[in-house]
């Protein structure tokens, strides 16, 4: 990594990503073993034909059973429709219902559209830019929703769960996830009525539905002291019909569960004043049969073990896949994949279930594929591991044990007071949120695979200083050799093997979905939209979208034509954090965005794209070294670079800032700023910097967008 000016903003920018974690080559192909092509799809479907949740069924496979496109027509697939959408956070899976296909775009703005023609039904603005606050700051928009019985639901990014009639977009219900008292309370400093002023929590994660209720969790716990936990609602009333939380409170307010108690054991020091983290925010699946929902719980608040916990115990349920009864929320079971995790390896990635026969043996399992590199197949019944293998390089443990199901670690992971340690995978994961996807038919599960390094550690940082945060310092180091590399990984579970890879452009690859067809669909940062044969990695087709494609795809039948859908754009939470990846690929806030729809022989075009923005001339621009140096600090220092990029280079989440004419004007940038001019359209407002603070910023935006003529 390069830093334009000072070495002390280059450790912001450093500090504040660890606070938030982000030609053809494949092996030769061997078909699968007759223990994984028994896999069976686990009959949780509402519909073959219809697509009701984010990753399609709460077994989460990802798997259409749908093969009217196939390896032998894919050829003849191309776009039937598309729908243009405002700027604003695309990254996001649609689900299909009844004809219609709901969407959901920038801060929780849901769409209903004839899902055979792109005609817009009705639309539903949550108001969530408006609700939000300080949360802007650390989140962006929302990723899915989920459809039951005639509604719509999804979460908003200021705490809120709602439900909207299918057919008209009536507000039905809404109730709360993140309560206003309870993180005044949290949090010692709130000092303040306003406790939007303190408040971190956001929701982005798309809720799921299962077995009549409405699943939710929460973020936050990569900047602030928060104790994570995961509601579920009654999709009918909107009722809180139980909490489970994640990691343990302050013993001397007892314990709400014997779970609480328990966990608390692997805990030392004072650890509630702190929140803990352990925020859910994404994981989860569920088996009917069993009567279990699996979550995935997160990171730990403060990153750092020592700052957390005495830098002891395994501090449960931190990157941890634990079942609960589902009808009332009582613990299950757990395992743990990182133990005393301290390198933001969270566990809140897809788990996806299935049957799979593993040594003669036919087991119930639940595959994930986390942030720390591992591969895990587990018991699904009871929490016990069955195998796993590292996916991607790992540097930080040399192997998993099978007899304890814990990693062994490697001697200078736990880095405190020594050397910066080489991490792979980095803290934004060999595999993050993007959804893997499963194939019955093949028995192979298909990974959007980054492969990055960081260097971490706490040395000559004081941890007894409130300006410690997370207790971690590092280099998100691109330049480390073999980093910055991206691939679309098709894994044998069974056999714990590579079966198939393809290299995708920059690091920040798209969602997957497999098909009965045989097919594997994937977008890229590069603009191409490619199906993959499921069983050899060969491209069949691609289409060039002339704008990155990294959402999840879905696909759904109507009148027995099938349809295969993404929504198109870049930028999401964190998204600037992601941009030294992603630089050589048109990445602008004002990208097209689009719902692109397809179907064999379609005969819809895609208009000519608009011009890249181009730099405002700014012939007022006169040098000021220290003021530019003194604003790169601030701009890192307010998390600026969050959403806006590292050194202002835009990665989708919000506009390039060095082409902005705003940035020209001393009045629009303060406005805009500090007075939240713009808050309507998802600008946090930053009234607490000085306009002597704000104006450091504008000059150092300047001065990098004179550096684009040179």
């Amino acid at each position: 990594m390069t830093c334009n000016h000072h070495t002390n903003a280059c450790q912001a920018f450093v500090t504040l990503f660890l606070l938030l974690s982000l030609s053809t080559c494949y092996q030769a192909w061997a078909a699968p073993t007759s223990s994984a092509q028994s896999a069976a799809v686990v009959k949780t479907r509402s519909s073959d034909t219809e697509w009701h949740a984010y990753n399609g069924t709460p077994a989460e496979q990802r798997y259409a059973l749908l093969d009217q496109v196939n390896t032998d027509n894919v050829q003849r697939l191309a776009l039937d429709w598309l729908f243009d959408l405002p700027s604003g956070n695309t990254m996001t899976a649609p689900v299909m219902a009844d004809g219609k296909l709901f969407i959901t775009t920038g801060h929780a703005h849901i769409r209903a559209l004839d899902a055979t023609r792109g005609e817009q039904l009705w639309e539903f603005d949550s108001g969530a830019r408006e609700l939000s606050g300080f949360r802007l700051r650390y989140g962006f928009g929302n990723k899915g929703l989920a459809y039951w019985n005639g509604r719509v639901f999804t979460g908003t990014h200021d705490g809120r769960v709602i439900a909207l009639n299918a057919n008209t977009g009536e507000l039905l219900w809404e109730n709360r996830t993140i309560e206003q008292e309870e993180l005044r309370s949290l949090l010692p400093w709130a000092d303040t009525p306003d406790a939007e002023i303190v408040d971190h929590r956001y929701v982005n994660g798309p809720p799921r539905v299962f077995d009549g209720k409405v699943i939710i969790g929460h973020g936050g716990a990569d900047v602030a002291p928060v104790r994570g936990h995961v509601d579920a609602f009654d999709a009918k009333t909107g009722e809180r019909l139980w909490r489970f939380y994640t990691v343990p409170g302050n013993p001397a307010d007892g314990f709400e569960s014997d779970a609480m108690a328990m966990a608390a054991e692997t805990w030392s020091g004072e650890w509630w004043k702190q929140g803990g983290g352990g925020t859910a925010w994404h994981g989860f699946s569920h088996d009917p049969d069993l009567n279990h929902l699996y979550i995935g719980v997160g990171n730990g608040y403060p990153y750092n073990h020592t700052l957390r916990s005495a830098g002891e115990g395994d501090n449960l349920f931190l990157a941890s896949i634990v079942a609960v009864d589902i009808d009332t929320g009582e613990y299950q079971w757990h395992y743990q994949t990182t133990p005393g995790e301290q390198s933001d390896y969270t566990a809140t990635q897809d788990m996806t279930l299935a049957t799979l026969s593993i040594d003669g043996e036919e087991r119930k399992v639940l595959m994930q594929a986390p942030k720390n590199g591992f591969f895990y197949v587990i018991d699904r019944t009871n929490g016990q591991l069955i195998s796993a293998e590292p996916f991607a390089k790992v540097s930080w443990a040399t192997h998993v044990d099978r007899d304890s199901g814990r990693p062994v670690e490697v001697s200078g992971y736990r880095y405190h007071g020594g050397e910066l340690f080489e991490l792979w995978p980095s803290v934004s994961g060999a595999h993050s949120w993007q959804p893997q996807s499963f194939s019955p038919r093949t028995g192979l599960v298909y990974i959007p695979v980054t492969e990055r390094a960081s260097l971490i550690g706490d040395k000559g940082l004081d941890l007894s200083s409130p300006g410690a945060g997370t207790g971690l310092i590092g280099d998100f180091n691109l330049g480390i050799p073999g980093s910055r590399q991206s691939f679309l990984r098709a894994w044998d579970p069974v056999a714990q093997e590579l079966r198939w890879e393809q290299p995708t452009p920059g690091d920040w690859p798209g969602g997957t979905l497999a098909t009965a067809g045989d097919l594997v669909f994937q977008g890229r940062i590069d603009g191409k939209f490619v199906a993959y044969h499921a069983a050899t990695g060969a491209v069949l087709w691609e289409y060039n979208a002339a704008t990155p494609v990294l959402a999840p795809p879905i696909s759904y039948a109507i009148n027995g034509r099938q349809y295969i859908v993404v929504l198109t754009g870049s930028g999401t939470t964190g998204g600037g954090l992601l941009t030294e990846g992603i630089a050589d690929f048109r990445t602008d806030y004002r990208m097209p965005r689009r719902v692109l729809t397809f179907a064999l022989d379609g005969e819809a075009k895609v208009p000519p794209s608009p011009a890249p923005p181009r730099r405002a001339p700014d012939p007022a621009y006169q040098p000021d070294l220290q003021l530019e140096a003194e604003g790169a600090q601030q701009f890192a220092r307010s998390g600026c670079l969050i959403c806006h990029g590292n050194n202002a280079v835009a990665g989708g989440a919000a506009p390039d800032l060095r082409l902005s004419p705003i940035v020209l004007s001393r009045e629009a940038f303060q406005g805009v700023v500090r007075d939240g001019l713009l808050v309507s359209k998802g600008m946090p407002q930053f009234s607490e910097l000085t306009k002597a603070q704000v104006e450091s910023i504008r000059q150092y935006l300047r001065s990098l967008g004179q550096k684009l003529d040179s």
